[in-house]
C-alpha cells in the first residue's frame, strides 16, 4: 500500500522499503545523514516514539530506557519516565530542533504488519509518520527510521497494540539498543 505522497512514508509495514536492521547498514545510513547536513554534525539524536500505556506502543520508549541505561553517547528522546507521543510531539519536535539543529534525527517506532513478520525490525532511510497506524495524524519525523512490527494490522489496531506480548517488544528493543550501541561507541 503506497502513501498518496511519494516523499512521505508512514510506519506501516512496506517490505519493498525496508532494510533489514543491522549495525553495518545502520552506520551507512547514519555516514549519509551527516554528509547531507554537514561536517560538523554531531552524533544523531535518537528520538523513541510511544507510550508505555500500550504494550504494542512501547518499543521506542523501552529501547531509549535501554540506551539511557548502557550509556548512550546521544542525545535520547523518549524514555519510559519521559516517553514521546502524539500529545508532545510537536513541543519535543522543537526542543530538538532547537538544541541540535545540525544533527540527523534516528526516529524509533512500532508499527503493525502481517502476522507473519511480528518481531521483524526494519531500517528506513527516511523518517515516519507516527501515529499512521491508528489513523492518527501527526508530523513526519526524523531522517531516518527504524520500526518493529510488534503486532499484527487489524481492523482494530488499538486492541492490536493493546494485545501485543511484552516479551517481543522487550526482545525487539534489546535488539535495537544493542545496534545502536554497536554502532555509535
Amino acid at each position: 500500500m503506497k502513501s498518496e505522497l511519494s516523499d512521505i512514508k508512514t510506519d506501516v509495514y512496506h517490505a519493498q522499503e525496508s532494510i533489514p536492521l543491522c549495525p553495518d547498514s545502520l552506520l551507512l545510513l547514519l555516514g549519509s545523514c551527516r554528509t547531507s547536513f554537514s561536517r560538523k554534525s554531531g552524533r544523531p539524536v535518537i528520538l523513541c516514539i510511544g507510550t508505555d500505556r500500550l504494550i504494542g506502543d512501547s518499543l521506542g520508549p523501552i529501547t531509549g530506557s535501554f540506551l539511557l541505561r548502557y550509556g548512550c553517547p546521544c542525545p535520547v528522546y523518549g524514555t519510559l519516565m519521559q516517553p514521546v507521543h502524539a500529545l508532545n510531539l510537536d513541543v519535543q519536535s522543537s526542543i530538538i530542533r532547537k538544541h541540535h539543529p545540525n544533527s540527523p534525527v534516528l526516529a524509533i517506532d512500532a508499527s503493525l504488519g502481517p502476522c507473519s513478520r511480528i518481531g521483524a525490525l526494519s531500517l528506513h532511510p527516511y523518517g515516519l509518520l507516527p501515529g499512521s497506524g491508528v489513523h492518527k495524524h501527526l508530523p513526519h519525523t526524523g531522517d531516518i527510521s527504524i520500526t518493529g512490527i510488534t503486532n499484527s494490522e487489524s481492523l482494530h489496531p488499538y486492541l492490536a497494540l493493546q494485545t501485543a506480548r511484552l516479551s517481543t517488544v522487550i526482545k525487539m528493543a534489546e535488539e535495537v539498543c544493542e545496534c545502536i550501541l554497536s554502532c555509535l561507541l
